[in-house]
């Protein structure tokens, strides 16, 4: 299948259920353990008919993490039991290529894709937080240049394992009592760097294919690695800045085609949260509301995950934040950089900085037909391909009511889903197996 049809929007759901908002009477306390709440969340995006769900994820907490992170659910395990209440939503989980082994991650995947019939994807990540490190015995986070180093032979030997078996090797023909070709088997035989990998995987290929691989990193490590491999990629969106968006989706989509792929088969994600409300003022007011339930400790320790958890704490809330460095380089780099330039741009105080944070008002707080328009002009404009949308299940469920109908009414976003794959819903090619390539092509030449 190839990218024919019309370019529409793409949209995704965060799946947690719970953040600083917990207070909220609205939300539910226990949101981020909570299954339920999880599934909930994933039955608004389907009968909107959103593309994907997503769990982000992190293997470190200590006393002074933020509260959804002290105790949340392990996402693999989580979008299992939330493939078993959807049909076609995809099912996007966060696994690193830092502290795991390759093998385990294939098959867990793999397993995903199959027990889902096809909706897998996985947000390859490489770890930016050193106590990620110490949990997988190791005494620091590697630096940043050979994360990505790791990560690049990480996801090929995946990819290799993912082509173990060929499409139709697994036969299970009960009349002549073959139940797999093994000419159709392949053993991966990797020996690189970092990893030694025999294979092959046991597990066959699913209808997709293999699941749909997304990358976060916004680096020039981290948007080489996208270019490289990626059907979809996660944006920042600082603070809706269009020209930036633009400039960072051409250079996406220029990489992507440098190394011979499609770059209409590579998406970008921007995550917004948007409130919706029957007038300007009444969605304003709907997002100040959402202010009043984030303590304000809880928005420090926030905004301190993006610098390795340092200790902000030894500053004047309601003093500008003083030059702090290089801190951050090492852990998630681009967020940190952005931060400590717009508290330097703005001149905002530490409180200031906190609250931007955790509760990032954006470019998307509004009227459904003020918020459609933005949509619209972003993806016109080719700053997006789609959206992920985060938010409490009332703002969703008036975002999927009020906005979602409005962006079918112009064309610009699906009323039915067009396949039952993440992969075809994405409108990304199938996946090619190499062997069932050279086989094929034996076959025509003889």
């Amino acid at each position: 299948m190839t990218q024919s049809r019309k370019r529409q929007l793409k949209l995704g759901i965060g799946l947690q259920g719970a953040g600083g908002h917990w207070r909220d009477p609205e939300v539910e306390s226990n949101g981020a353990v909570s299954i339920a709440a999880y599934q909930e969340y994933a039955r608004i995006a389907e009968a909107a008919k959103f593309d994907f769900g997503f769990i982000a994820d992190s293997a470190y907490i200590t006393k002074h993490s933020t509260i959804p992170f002290l105790s949340r659910l392990e996402p693999m395990t989580a979008l299992s039991a939330i493939s078993a209440v959807t049909k076609h939503l995809g099912l996007v989980g966060t696994f690193t290529t830092s502290y795991s082994e390759p093998y385990t991650t294939a098959r867990q995947l793999a397993s995903l894709d199959i027990i889902s019939d096809g909706r897998a994807g996985w947000n390859a990540v490489t770890s930016a937080l050193e106590g990620v490190a110490r949990n997988h015995g190791h005494d620091k986070l590697h630096d940043h240049a050979l994360r990505y180093r790791i990560a690049k032979e990480y996801i090929e030997v995946v990819k290799g394992l993912w082509n173990s078996w060929e499409d139709d090797a697994f036969t299970r023909n009960k009349e002549t009592g073959e139940y797999v070709d093994l000419d159709k088997l392949h053993t991966l035989d990797h020996v690189g760097e970092f990893f030694k990998v025999q294979g092959p995987l046991n597990l066959e290929r699913s209808k997709q294919g293999h699941p749909i691989i997304f990358q976060a990193g916004a680096s020039e490590a981290g948007r080489d690695l996208a270019g490289r491999y990626a059907d979809a990629v996660f944006t920042s969106f600082e603070d809706a800045d269009l020209e930036k968006a633009k400039q960072t989706y051409r250079d996406i989509k220029s990489r992507t085609a440098s190394y011979g792929r499609n770059p209409d088969e590579v998406l970008l994600f921007p995550m917004i949260s948007p409130v919706v409300g029957a007038t300007a003022e009444e969605a304003q007011e709907r997002y100040e509301e959402g202010n009043q339930y984030i303590d304000v400790d809880y928005a420090v320790k926030y905004l301190s995950r993006y610098f390795s958890f340092f200790d902000f704490s030894q500053f004047d809330l309601d003093q500008p934040l003083p030059e702090l460095g290089d801190i951050g380089q090492n852990s998630f780099r681009s967020m940190a950089e952005y931060y400590l330039r717009i508290a330097r741009e703005e001149n905002l105080t530490l409180r200031q900085l906190a609250y931007r944070a955790t509760n990032p008002r954006g470019d998307f707080v509004g009227t459904a037909e003020a918020i459609a328009d933005k949509f619209q002009h972003y993806f016109e404009e080719r700053a997006v391909d789609g959206f992920i949308v985060a938010g409490s299940h009332r703002n969703l469920r008036n975002f999927t009511k009020l906005v979602v109908p409005i962006l079918q009414e112009r064309g610009l976003f699906r009323t039915e889903y067009e396949s039952d794959t993440l992969r075809g819903n994405l409108g990304v090619s199938f996946p090619v197996n190499r062997y069932t390539e050279a086989r094929n092509q034996t076959a025509i030449h003889g």
